[in-house]
């Protein structure tokens, strides 16, 4: 079964976003009760609910992020079964190549996976656009890295192109 873990700072908003929409994309294809997608972050406040503009954004596209609640990476079970861990920014990906050396050839930025390797800025602070934004912005590099993903995952490539 093929996991995957989304991590950003305080696991409130990027990381639970991508996990949702992650999902979602996965239900369109023939194999989606066979992957474990989660969702950690690197300074999160265990049980933290989704930031409230998040869970609006979402909502705005169908989806829900109500009974999400944050976790660091270090609570996350069975953490080593992963096979690929994505992160948001290059200090995420640092930070958790430094307290997990035996991941680092699994920990890729998510927007390397769709071809161009750059921070995706945490929209805390925001306006609620810059919450939208990331939504679409997530939604994106995820439709544009499928063949990428399945390719690092070592999935039959057929799938990015199947319904989406």
């Amino acid at each position: 079964m093929p996991a995957i873990l989304f991590v950003c700072t305080g696991n409130q908003c990027r990381s639970p976003i991508a996990e949702i929409l992650l999902k979602r994309q996965m239900h369109h294809y023939p194999s989606n009760g066979d992957w474990r997608i989660e969702s950690a972050g690197t300074w999160a406040y265990a049980g933290k609910p989704a930031h409230a503009q998040m869970r609006l954004a979402a909502q705005e596209v169908g989806l829900d992020l109500g009974q999400h609640r944050a976790r660091r990476i270090e609570q996350v079970p069975k953490l080593m079964s992963f096979d690929l861990i994505l992160v948001m920014e290059r200090s995420h990906k640092e930070a958790v190549q430094v307290e997990f050396p035996q991941l680092r050839q699994r920990i890729h930025l998510l927007s390397e996976i769709a071809g161009a390797p750059y921070d995706i800025s945490d929209p805390i602070g925001g306006s609620p656009e810059d919450f939208r934004y990331t939504v679409r912005e997530i939604d994106a590099l995820l439709r544009a890295g499928l063949p990428r993903l399945l390719e690092l995952l070592a999935l039959p490539s057929h799938l990015a192109t199947s319904r989406g």
